[in-house]
């Protein structure tokens, strides 16, 4: 798969039976659809408000940032304002096909969902050790 942001061919990333394309170039990474809801479950953290059919129910994000073009179809993906506390900035496919998280994006999601979970036991370490330091962004 070729990357949306650099176009660079992107690597599978595997974890816990989840495939996920990763861009080691600018450190991306694409969800198919089901994968995020998927992934977020796995680490015992509750996945409702991030299913794909409700980010693509949020409005469309006022940015300047370039639409980028669906891996999987090649059609131009809608920016959608996602997380809070800082929000977040991702792109998802209209047509159904997945969401794409710019490098250290991932993390700040997974985070901010961690902290709100930080009541279970061990929440926030199962989702650091799930996710090591392939989503964080360099600084």
């Amino acid at each position: 798969m070729i990357c949306p942001t650099c176009r660079e061919v992107m690597i599978v990333v595997e974890q816990d039976k989840i495939e996920l394309d990763h861009c080691p170039n600018c450190l991306g990474v694409w969800f198919d659809a089901g994968e995020l809801e998927l992934m977020l479950g796995k680490m015992g953290l509750d996945s409702g408000a991030l299913s794909l059919a409700q980010i693509n129910e949020l409005p469309d994000a006022e940015t300047t940032e370039k639409k980028r073009r669906c891996p999987i179809c090649g059609r131009k993906m809608s920016k959608r304002n996602i997380g809070k506390e800082p929000e977040v900035l991702i792109d998802v496919c209209p047509w159904g096909d997945g969401l794409w998280f710019d490098g250290g994006e991932v993390h700040q999601i997974i985070e901010q969902f961690a902290k709100k979970a930080s009541s279970k036991a061990g929440s926030e370490e199962r989702v650091l050790s799930f996710l090591g330091d392939t989503f964080k962004a360099e600084k």
